[in-house]
């Protein structure tokens, strides 16, 4: 069949069946006429749209082609051959993005042959279509090239592996919020532990640079002017030599505001040490770091006894907290300043469950709204993919929720996902 008849069946069509495999059309009355759906044209309509950038469409429409989208609004006619999703009375936005995780569990080996493809499926049932794992062994190399090549259904990832900088372990610091030891309180010194070798740095950049890796990060805990911060700038300005990101965690007040001196691509955590006064988030901002939430990680929730517990279900420890959990405050502060903000759990469990318990800690200070831009918008931009994600926008790459009910209304509508599309492809199906 020839161009010339399709654009005359375009002219002169009634579209009166449509399935899976094909649509049927009427040609002038009289003939009918199979077109076969083409599974990378995606058509979704009768849909509230929040596109990301704080519009909502309301009654619109989205076609999607070869894994883009090609159009957003309300005036838009499904091709003859799209696969045609009615969103009537569901709410359609960007795919998530959580812009700071641990992906990998336990012993690394294990965890691919036995965790690896369920977890991956757990994040796209969350609705999450981009996932930054912050630091990783080789497998999360494997792992990113399994789901890239299509051998895995998974989020696409971004991978970092870790770079000292002093002479601390990675973990387990004195006040590292990660740890959850209540013998070890979060107020805690801010002296450099020394210098590693420079040497070191620059061979471990250049061995994540040769093995593959998006970023390195680093745990900073400095005094300003210690030697931490001459080593922070020479891992930063290594990575960017090597063309990959440099991220950094700072969870006080005092670490953030030192090592921002170094310009590192991202600072992975709000400060939730000590609060920030209004100068001193203006700086961070006009530094311009973008900065991830991960605000659950002093936020408590409830047992069934109504006490308070870590999210990891650990004893609140009230007594030793001080000046720790500040997070939200900061969050907010910063927030007004006009940082570019981003979605991050520091978590390595369930994404659902991470996703309701960082929702939570968000809500604390922000709106549905921004929470909304947090995940989509802010985060994309934070991880560097603005051109990409983030927003559905045409030209983007067609990462997309459908979702049950208005999160605009009810947050935790963001749990209710009917359907994830990733780069154009139905990947949860459950409209």
């Amino acid at each position: 069949m020839n161009s010339r008849f399709f654009i005359s069946i375009a002219a002169t069509f009634f579209l009166f069946s449509c399935s899976d495999q094909s649509a049927t059309v009427s040609v002038d009355g009289d003939q009918d006429v199979e077109i076969p759906i083409d599974e990378s044209t995606l058509f979704i309509t009768n849909a509230s749209i929040i596109v990301g950038t704080g519009e909502v469409i309301q009654g619109g429409s989205i076609l999607i082609e070869d894994g883009r989208i090609s159009e957003v609004g309300t005036n838009e006619v499904a091709p003859l051959n799209a696969r045609v999703i009615n969103a009537l009375g569901k709410t359609v936005m960007p795919g998530f993005i959580e812009g700071h995780r641990h992906i990998i569990q336990g012993n690394p080996d294990e965890w691919m042959a036995n965790r690896a493809e369920a977890n991956m499926q757990e994040f796209l049932e969350a609705g999450f279509t981009t996932v930054l794992s912050a630091i990783d062994g080789p497998q999360i190399l494997e792992l990113r090239r399994m789901i890239n090549e299509g051998e895995m259904a998974g989020p696409r990832l971004l991978t970092g592996t870790f770079v000292p900088v002093n002479a601390l372990p990675p973990t387990g610091q004195q006040g590292d919020p990660a740890r959850f030891d209540q013998s070890r309180p979060p107020e805690r010194p801010t002296e450099s532990a020394g210098a590693i070798p420079d040497q070191v740095i620059i061979d471990t950049v250049q061995n994540a640079a040769d093995a593959g890796y998006d970023m390195v990060k680093t745990v900073v805990t400095v005094t300003p002017g210690g030697p931490a911060i001459e080593s922070l700038k020479l891992m930063v300005s290594e990575a960017h030599r090597h063309g990959l990101k440099a991220i950094v965690h700072a969870v006080s007040v005092t670490d953030a505001m030192a090592v921002i001196e170094a310009q590192p691509d991202h600072l992975v955590h709000t400060p939730h040490i000590m609060q920030l006064t209004e100068e001193q988030a203006q700086t961070i901002v006009d530094a311009g770091i973008p900065m991830m939430s991960t605000l659950s990680t002093f936020v408590p929730f409830f047992d069934e006894n109504n006490q308070p517990i870590f999210r990891d279900a650990q004893p609140y420890p009230w007594n030793t907290l001080n000046s720790a959990g500040q997070g939200p405050v900061n969050a907010r502060l910063l927030w007004e300043a006009g940082i570019v903000y981003g979605f991050g759990t520091d978590t390595s469990y369930l994404p659902r469950d991470t996703l309701k318990h960082e929702l939570k800690a968000l809500h604390l200070t922000f709106s549905e709204l921004d929470i909304i831009k947090i995940m989509t918008t802010g985060t994309a931009e934070a991880i560097w993919l603005q051109d990409e994600i983030g927003t559905l926008e045409s030209g983007k790459a067609a990462d997309i929720v459908i979702l049950e009910g208005n999160p605009l209304e009810d947050l935790y509508d963001l749990l209710k996902v009917n359907m994830v599309i990733k780069g154009g492809e139905i990947v949860v199906n459950k409209m």
